[in-house]
């Protein structure tokens, strides 16, 4: 098995580049790190299972193979209706008419929050009823209500994907119902509920509501785990003839060595992706399949806290004669269990440092081995305070000095 980092800007490939989704760390360069360790067979057409504190794929299958996403689609739809709220273009409370288009998706067969034209809900309703019951209608009338009709939405919806380099997905609808064109990938996926995750954590906890009752008719989350497992909050299901039946689930629990001391213990997040299981008992038995193992034969640590220096250098012509040299951000890194306390750190910076020196300034690399050498992490040795360049005399005698030796 080979570990990959998920890339939350650029489309993943088995060896690219990783974003911490701790937001802490940009720009992080991984190099994969071959593992013994075998997943448990999984009965789903494809599969990933993403460490998202570390964000590196831990188990994938045919991850990058097409598939129609059926109601996953709405992961998309909700976070191009999470973003329209934060810019203050829509409110939680405010009402929203119930189109014609939208009373129409009864015709569709597929799910519904039971809305009709005579209703005016709120966002934060038509919300619950796209995320919690999956509803069509629920997903139109939010599509309108951003956009103004739906294809302009779903415009929206494909730009978003490009922005952050899922050429492997497109969107014909806000729905997920069959539409030729209409296709995605289990690695695409990931990356859109990671995003939901890291860029709107407060809009999140709509995944993890398990009933909802609206017009008189109470219906349950279709995701088993927020029933069966404490630690899984979220996320979506799908099912049409096509895909099957789909579940993306994401757990968190806490673990030892996510402390920022490195000890102590921390929250440490998984997210798994099956698509086209056999029914709503598998997609929900091989998603905890893959939670349980990840959390089980792996284990994250925190290499570097956020602002620490991990080395200094020495810096000719400015200021000050020394620069603290770090990582961006915080950073993780998932290994099989027991290989933590075997990794080790090597730096390479340049030499000589010349002032000026600006803050995040890339200055070399960090390199994180195992005892034996193999590389399982590669990433940016910054600056972490500017250093300003000395006047005319210390840079002079300074490139007097550097002449000498």
């Amino acid at each position: 098995m080979t570990f990959s980092f998920l890339h939350f800007a650029v489309r993943p490939l088995r060896l690219l580049s990783g974003w911490v989704l701790s937001g802490a760390l940009l720009g992080l360069c991984a190099v994969a790190h071959a593992q013994s360790l075998q997943p448990p067979e999984i009965a789903a057409r494809s599969y990933l299972l993403l460490d998202l504190t570390s964000n590196q794929v831990l188990a994938e299958r045919d991850a990058d193979s097409s598939s129609d996403p059926a109601s996953l689609t709405k992961l998309m739809t909700a976070y191009v209706v999470f973003t329209a709220l934060h810019e203050k273009k829509l409110s939680l409370e405010q009402t929203l008419p119930v189109s014609a288009r939208a009373w129409q998706e009864r015709k569709g067969g597929g799910s519904l929050m039971f809305i009709d034209t005579t209703m005016t809900p709120t966002v934060d309703e038509l919300l619950r009823g796209m995320i919690v019951q999956s509803g069509n209608d629920a997903s139109v009338a939010l599509a309108e209500g951003v956009a103004g009709a739906l294809d302009p939405f779903v415009a929206m919806m494909n730009r978003q994907a490009q922005a952050w380099g899922l050429k492997n997905t497109a969107f014909k609808n806000v729905t997920g119902l069959n539409e030729p064109g209409h296709k995605s990938t289990a690695r695409d996926l990931a990356v859109i509920a990671g995003h939901i995750i890291r860029d709107f954590p407060k809009e999140y906890a709509y995944y993890s509501i398990k009933d909802f009752r609206y017009n008189n008719i109470s219906q349950p989350n279709r995701n088993l785990l927020l029933r069966r497992d404490p630690s899984v909050d979220g996320m979506k299901t799908g099912y049409t003839e096509a895909a099957g039946y789909c579940l993306i689930a994401s757990a968190q629990r806490e673990f030892p060595n996510l402390g920022a001391d490195g000890k102590s213990g921390g929250p440490r997040r998984l997210l798994s992706v099956v698509l086209n299981t056999t029914s709503k008992e598998a997609r929900a038995d091989e998603s905890q399949k893959l939670l349980n193992w990840g959390y089980y034969s792996f284990e994250t640590v925190r290499l570097f806290e956020a602002g620490k220096p991990v080395t200094t250098g020495p810096v000719w012509q400015g200021k000050t004669d020394k620069a603290l040299l770090g990582a961006s951000g915080a950073v993780f890194v998932t290994v099989p269990k027991g290989e933590a306390g075997k990794l080790q750190t090597k730096v390479e910076r340049a030499d000589p440092l010349l002032a000026p020196i600006s803050r995040g300034q890339r200055v070399g690399t960090i390199k994180v081995v195992t005892s034996a050498g193999a590389p399982v992490l590669e990433l940016p040795l910054v600056a972490l305070d500017a250093v300003e360049q000395a006047g005319f005399f210390g840079r002079l005698w300074d490139t007097i000095r550097l002449w000498i030796k």
